[in-house]
């Protein structure tokens, strides 16, 4: 009976260990009563002729171990650029400098045609928040965000300020019956929305396995810095909407597309990293070329996305005005993390990201809000190229969530939302006022980028509890 040796194999040129071992385990079960010469000859036979034997049931799988396809090369490196392209920032004296870094890596890129820096701007993942970022034919999911599609919606309403004296209670309790807030979780009763039957649900493995998830959570909000609040908004003469100037009872939201889009963000940020090789700095950065089918997916899954954020604002101002009888006059909002098609002053066709910023094209409507106890502002975009037709999303942050709650106390927050007339329901000191920059300087530093149509006052508050 012959048997062969690890040492005997590397000789006749058996060099990998997975060989080796295979080798070993079939002589050992097939060959047994064969000798040794009789071995190494039959081997030395399949090393030098593997396609002869790759059909024989047994021998077939050692021939295999000379016969590896060559590896596809499913990923490529790229370099970053030394000369970058236009850069515009708005407010940079009240931006930190990690922001300003993040924004000029992002420049770098060899897909990017143009750049700006809101004044809300502060250090996020890949690009930071208020950043917005013009490629060529490229999408990059950290460039939008992990909550796609989050957004602010505003809905002025048949009421003014005796309302809320009259019927504060019944706002209240409406806010807590028919809102919920958190990571998980949904509304206690089931809605319904036309996102839910979208075809798009079935495009893609990963969104029929988020289908009856976005179900669940169809109508809630984040945690965080989401919130649904009452309050009155001033609308100021000749308002594009075309409503009298005065003070009008309004609700205001802002959250996105739960996780439907934290689970989308996840999964092709992923497949982006995985294909597209940058210097460690920017990995972050990678992006997914328009023309991949993984680009494709990611766009129409961000789109769908963007469409449930939608829907969730629709469920939720639809249940609050029903509950408390209201009648809606108008209505304005828009996505603050997204990516869209566009085209430049010069004429080049570009894809636009806006990762904590308000689209600003001429005419287009937008909210930036401040935060819970000091205003938001009804917006006009005047379509600023050098902005890329873009405005800030919000105050922006000034300390982050860490800092904020070592440098506020629980009474100290009451006292500061007692001062500003304001009710909280839930919330944390994570976002009390000081976290946040001054609205009016944010607003002041983007005149040339939007007009001012009105002015919101928080008085009645829903945030998740942290």
């Amino acid at each position: 009976m012959g048997s062969i040796k690890t040492k005997e194999l590397s000789k006749i040129g058996y060099t990998n260990d997975q060989a080796r071992s295979l080798v070993i385990n079939i002589i050992s079960r097939h060959f047994k009563h064969h000798s040794k010469p009789e071995i190494i000859e039959l081997l030395t036979n399949i090393k030098s002729d593997p396609a002869k034997y790759r059909a024989d049931e047994v021998l077939g799988k050692i021939a295999d171990t000379f016969l590896d396809e060559p590896v596809e090369c499913n990923f490529q490196s790229y370099d970053l650029l030394e000369k970058t392209g236009q850069l515009k920032i708005y407010g940079a004296k009240e931006i930190e400098r990690s922001a300003k870094q993040q924004m000029e890596l992002a420049m770098s890129l060899p897909v990017t045609v143009q750049g700006a820096l809101m004044p809300d701007a502060h250090t996020g993942y890949g690009l930071p928040i208020g950043g917005v970022l013009a490629t060529q034919n490229a999408v990059l999911p950290f460039a939008v965000g992990v909550d796609i599609g989050c957004r602010m919606a505003l809905t002025i309403l048949d009421e003014g300020e005796s309302f809320l004296k009259r019927f504060s209670h019944q706002v209240k309790v409406a806010l807590k019956d028919y809102t919920h807030f958190g990571m998980e979780g949904g509304l206690a009763f089931s809605q319904e929305h036309a996102v839910l039957d979208s075809p798009v649900f079935q495009f893609t493995e990963l969104l029929k396995k988020l289908q009856a998830k976005a179900a669940r959570q169809l109508g809630s909000s984040g945690s965080g810095n989401h919130f649904v609040e009452f309050g009155l908004i001033e609308l100021y003469e000749d308002n594009a909407l075309q409503l009298p100037p005065k003070k009008y009872l309004a609700l205001l939201s802002h959250s996105g597309s739960r996780g439907l889009g934290a689970n989308i963000a996840q999964h092709y940020t992923r497949i982006a990293m995985d294909t597209c090789k940058l210097p460690k700095s920017a990995q972050q950065l990678a992006w997914l070329d328009m023309n991949s089918e993984a680009g494709q997916e990611y766009w129409l899954s961000m789109n769908l996305a963007g469409d449930y954020a939608k829907a969730c604002h629709d469920r939720i101002h639809a249940n609050l005005t029903k509950a408390l009888g209201l009648q809606a006059l108008a209505k304005v909002e828009n996505h603050h993390n997204f990516a869209w098609e566009d085209t430049l002053a010069d004429g080049r066709a570009v894809i636009v990201h806006r990762k904590g910023a308000t689209p600003a094209h001429a005419g287009e409507m937008g909210i930036i809000p401040g935060s819970m106890c000091t205003a938001a502002y009804l917006v006009k975009g005047k379509g600023v190229d050098n902005a890329l037709y873009s405005a800030s999303h919000g105050a922006g942050r000034a300390m982050s969530r860490k800092r904020a709650k070592e440098n506020m106390t629980v009474s100290g927050l009451k006292k500061m939302l007692s001062g500003a007339g304001v009710t909280l329901i839930g919330g944390s000191v994570e976002e009390n006022p000081l976290a946040y920059k001054n609205i009016e300087d944010v607003i002041n530093a983007q005149q040339d980028l939007v007009d001012i149509e009105g002015r919101f006052m928080p008085a009645i508050v829903r945030m998740n509890k942290d």
